[in-house]
């Protein structure tokens, strides 16, 4: 038997639930994982939050939940190469992951048939169970941007999920970045190497204020305020992103563009040292609830781990 979190009518958390299933079994081109960790993300109840959402993602009921996960190899389909059982993996599987067994697709896509990515060593599993969706949406986010030395970046909700990994790696790339958040947030945004401003009516001001030289690109990782005060400061349409809105003139990034390789890279840096992932909160698998209600919260600093 294996424990998987389902819905059975879409909703808000109280209708997750941890029901007892039979584990699946890995078929041809399939691995099966022991999950050990799973992370949470926005679109994962943001999808099951009502049926007309569901249905743009493909999803009917019953419906697993959550997509981010970690864990090792314990079935390896016939025709599969690059896995074995024993590897520790890390991936995406839409609307599955949290679940003590997933069946991935060696050759899929996270939103169809799911992917795995060997865990390097010297990142743990609970780490590496937040990667995916995060990660991939920032390098995303980067690519459209493109920042470098002397640029300076505001990066909208960069406290977030995707926000650790966008700030982390603006750095990395040479800028300077300026990340807006609650005055609350203020202290985990300079740990990640951004300087802080606060979200809100005078968004702009606040950040001519703070880099009088200009600012050179934008990502919105929320809504459209930092998006529209990057245009009010100047900053051209082709160097401002979206994730969460459609602004028109504006490209929105989607991590299942990033580019091939670049969350293994994510990984190899997080290995390296070079960039960390703070774990605001970890639940056991039986508080999936309160941790679905913690995360839509929307105040969380880092990411939201669920423990199998």
């Amino acid at each position: 038997m294996s424990r998987a979190v389902l819905l059975e009518s879409f909703g808000g958390p109280e209708v997750l639930n941890v029901r007892e299933l039979l584990a699946p079994q890995a078929g041809p081109g399939q691995i099966r994982v022991r999950v050990t960790a799973a992370g949470l993300n926005p679109m994962d109840w943001f999808m099951t939050s009502d049926p007309e959402t569901a249905a743009r993602f493909g999803l009917s009921l019953p419906s697993g939940f959550g997509t981010d996960y970690a864990g090792v190899v314990d079935q390896v389909g016939d025709g599969v190469t690059g896995f074995a059982a024993g590897d520790r993996v890390f991936g995406g599987v839409l609307s599955r992951a949290i679940a003590d067994h997933v069946v991935i697709d060696a050759a899929g896509t996270i939103a169809v048939g799911g992917d795995a990515h060997h865990t390097p060593d010297g990142v743990d599993d609970r780490t590496a169970a937040v990667l995916a969706i995060g990660g991939c949406t920032a390098a995303a986010a980067l690519a459209v941007v493109k920042p470098g030395p002397g640029d300076t970046v505001l990066i909208g909700g960069a406290g977030g999920g995707v926000g650790v990994f966008a700030v982390q790696l603006a750095r990395l790339a040479g800028a300077r970045v300026i990340g807006t958040g609650s005055p609350r947030s203020a202290d985990a945004l300079r740990a990640l190497g951004a300087e802080p401003v606060a979200y809100g009516d005078g968004l702009a001001g606040r950040v001519r204020a703070l880099a009088p030289g200009g600012v050179t690109a934008a990502i919105d990782l929320y809504g459209t305020e930092t998006a529209q005060a990057a245009r009010a400061l100047g900053v051209p349409d082709e160097r401002i992103t979206t994730i969460a809105a459609q602004i028109n003139g504006i490209t929105p990034a989607n991590g299942a563009n990033a580019a091939p390789g670049a969350i293994e890279e994510i990984a190899r840096l997080i290995a390296a040292g070079r960039l960390r992932v703070p774990i605001a909160a970890g639940f056991p698998v039986e508080r999936i609830r309160a941790a679905v209600e913690l995360q839509a919260g929307r105040h969380v600093h880092g990411k939201v781990v669920i423990d199998l």
